[in-house]
């Protein structure tokens, strides 16, 4: 394992630039369909008080992000959506996304939200080992991903006041 720091970063800068572009070069690899892939996240919502953008580094070096945002979707009110998780590949199963998510964790805590979701995809073995790894289940597809067939959606089985390892 590395030596991972984990910290607010900024969405328009040009180190998340450069992982966001990985990320979604990845992803349109992977999912090459029409419509397959869900991109977006916009500044305010990762501002402060309604999400949260974060940045991994290994010696002091960007090794991936992740991000939060508050959701507004019908029955999903209390819960923050994780988005835009991303470890450089030399740097996986070293500990950076679980890193990047227990930080987000804690973000989604301090915003007030009960519990995370996400939306991945089946081609991601190592994200969907990841989440399942840190406590999240499958679940209908919500919001934008309702009618996306090849979007697999996941929610923590924890309420996030407690501590995972506290989970039922």
């Amino acid at each position: 394992m590395v030596k991972i720091a984990v910290a607010r970063g900024d969405l328009a800068s040009a180190v998340a630039r450069r992982l966001i572009e990985a990320l979604n070069a990845e992803l349109s690899a992977s999912y090459p369909e029409e419509g397959a892939t869900h991109l977006r996240l916009g500044l305010d919502e990762v501002a402060p008080g309604r999400g949260a953008f974060l940045v991994a580094t290994v010696a002091g070096r960007p090794a991936g992000c992740g991000a939060l945002r508050r959701l507004t979707v019908p029955g999903l009110n209390d819960a923050v959506e994780l988005k835009r998780m991303f470890a450089l590949p030399a740097l996986r199963g070293q500990g950076v996304g679980f890193g990047i998510l227990s930080a987000l964790e804690r973000e989604a805590a301090a915003l007030g939200a009960r519990r995370m979701v996400l939306e991945t995809g089946p081609r991601q073995p190592e994200a969907l080992a990841l989440y399942r790894r840190h406590g999240f289940v499958e679940v209908a597809r919500f919001g934008e991903y309702v009618a996306s067939p090849l979007s697999l959606c996941m929610r923590s089985v924890w309420v996030l006041s407690r501590s995972p390892c506290d989970a039922p």
